[in-house]
């Protein structure tokens, strides 16, 4: 697969080579998604939800389209979409919205040990708020998820699990049916985070029947300041509102007001318009590739670098699995992480090095920082012979 010329920021590195390792983090925008920002902001940069005029009806029509483009990819009603500005808002939504109302002393909350710190910080404070007990499933040897750890930690009491889909770390895929379907027969409900799955693995909430999910627009192709929560319409309705003011109301006294419908309750304030329109453009985008096409090409990438990194005898690699997405994290033995990615993105090669918001599950494999490459589908094998250059180069230089 080579589309290299559909992401405008490669003609910023033309005639040179220029090799994009960093996509767990943010992707690459694709080009009908800068189209997209530029046509809200100079064809019809009007406020939505509100006024009749043409372009203001074109803007909230093109901003409720990518809700339903949004339903669709997930298979969910259009009301059960809310639009954050990503995944991180959305877990305190369901945090300050379900946690602070419906969990109390002696009620467990259940995560992973492999969590992202935006699915943990959320939960402490609730915990620390409610008197409830926040507990860690934890980590095989290999980076794998204890089920033994899951099964004997759920209980009665286990009132929410909220778990990672893909690790940002080490790649490792949670076997996330298994879990909703043991915890749902628990009456214990389950809020997925697929910040680093949404862009390749396909997700259908009716029949995974996980009660929320989360994502972000910047890890699927799409602009920053948008993300999406899933919940189902029953726990939704039930919940209060997250933020107050505009356009969430119904009606307004001086002393009392009621709710808008779903899914406006939860979408106070102005939006970022231009940025949910677009994100419908990279959900068009994903969807004409396909995802069998997405990750036979993921898988063959990431198994490549797997075979060449494996061949360095100084080189460790974190979470050695299968099952694994298109992540890879390393350290190289008397090599500092950051001092690693500054030379390699001296060289154009752009890499994450540090704790990637995970610091529990890196302490549990006795580092601080590693050194993390990540693929997208603009990567292709012809980049691994300078990547290989340039790893042995500055392997030699800092050891």
């Amino acid at each position: 697969m080579n589309i290299k010329n559909q992401f405008p920021i490669y003609k910023e590195f033309l005639n040179k080579n220029f090799i994009y390792l960093d996509s767990a983090s943010t992707t690459l925008k694709h080009e009908s998604v800068i189209s997209k920002l530029e046509e809200y902001n100079s064809q019809y940069s009007a406020n939505i939800h509100r006024s009749v005029y043409p372009i203001a009806e074109k803007a909230t029509n093109e901003f409720e389209k990518s809700r339903f483009k949004v339903a669709n990819f997930i298979n969910s009603k259009s009301e059960e979409v809310i639009f954050t500005k990503n995944a991180t808002e959305a877990i305190n939504l369901v945090a300050y919205s379900w946690g602070l109302s419906n969990l109390k002393k002696d009620d467990i909350i259940l995560i992973s040990k492999m969590e992202h710190h935006s699915n943990i910080i959320p939960w402490q404070f609730v915990a620390k708020k409610t008197g409830c007990t926040l507990k860690y499933i934890s980590i095989l040897d290999d980076g794998t998820l204890n089920m033994e750890s899951f099964d004997s930690l759920l209980s009665t009491k286990v009132k929410l699990i909220s778990l990672i889909h893909q690790s940002n770390v080490l790649g490792v895929v949670n076997p996330i049916k298994k879990i909703i379907r043991k915890a749902h027969q628990n009456d214990t409900l389950v809020m997925i985070d697929a910040a680093q799955s949404i862009s390749h693995i396909e997700i259908d909430v009716d029949k995974i029947d996980c009660d929320f999910l989360v994502f972000s627009g910047h890890k699927m192709f799409g602009p920053t300041g948008v993300g999406v929560l899933y919940g189902k319409y029953k726990l939704l309705d039930q919940m209060e509102p997250f933020l107050y003011g505009g356009q969430m109301i119904n009606k307004v006294n001086e002393q009392t007001s009621t709710w808008n419908e779903l899914p406006l309750k939860f979408e106070a304030g102005t939006p970022n318009i231009a940025e949910v329109i677009s994100l419908g453009a990279s959900i068009d985008f994903i969807v004409s590739l396909g995802f069998s096409k997405i990750n036979q090409h993921l898988n063959s990438i990431t198994n490549t670098y797997l075979e060449l990194l494996n061949t360095f005898e100084e080189i460790t690699i974190y979470g050695q699995t299968n099952n694994r997405g298109p992540v890879i994290s390393f350290n190289i033995k008397n090599v500092h992480a950051y001092d690693f990615c500054q030379i390699m993105g001296q060289h154009n090669i752009s890499l994450r090095a540090g704790n990637h918001c995970a610091q529990p599950l890196l302490n549990q494999f006795g580092t601080n920082s590693t050194n993390r490459i990540s693929f997208q589908i603009y990567n292709s094998l012809d980049e691994l012979n300078y990547f290989e250059q340039k790893l042995k180069e500055t392997i030699t230089l800092l050891s």
